[in-house]
């Protein structure tokens, strides 16, 4: 399975379908990030896609005939989380990937925040949280590449005549 940025031609808006959700992770009290997979070319992809609450409800909401039950267990799920992330995963037989049928999302690409803000002094310290990087995860994520993580700018359905 590749990741979704490695297939596109450029980092503008741009149309996916054919998208199966594979788990939903609460971030905090706001925030929500869906992990996915897309048949894009051919090919299994997967992706992160960053939302906000209103948007999970409303792509719950075309889950098909699971959509009930999934708010169910997101309602129920955020009632009773007392750490975060909290993570509801769908890759098992008895709780397979969510898909969204008939649904194309509208994403944009997301960009490191590694970039040294305008005015600041460069010369600034700065400092490192004690983890160090495989030499792998230094070249597949390069200083100011887009990430795997996108938004979503719009949830549109196919309506057949």
């Amino acid at each position: 399975m590749r990741r979704l940025i490695d297939a596109l031609a450029d980092d503008t808006d741009f149309f996916i379908e054919q998208v199966q959700i594979t788990a939903i992770v609460f971030d905090n009290s706001d925030d929500v990030t869906i992990w996915a997979t897309t048949f894009f070319d051919q090919e299994l992809h997967f992706f992160h896609l960053g939302l906000q609450f209103q948007s999970l409800d409303l792509i719950l909401r075309l889950a098909d005939n699971r959509a009930a039950a999934l708010q169910e267990e997101v309602a129920e799920a955020l009632a009773t989380v007392t750490e975060w992330p909290c993570l509801l995963e769908y890759t098992s037989e008895e709780k397979p990937p969510v898909q969204l049928p008939n649904v194309a999302l509208k994403l944009s690409c997301t960009y490191p925040a590694d970039e040294s803000f305008e005015g600041e002094d460069e010369s600034d310290e700065t400092f490192t949280i004690g983890m160090e990087a495989d030499k792998e995860d230094d070249e597949e994520y390069e200083p100011g590449a887009p990430h795997n993580i996108f938004y979503l700018e719009g949830v549109f359905l196919r309506v057949e005549p």
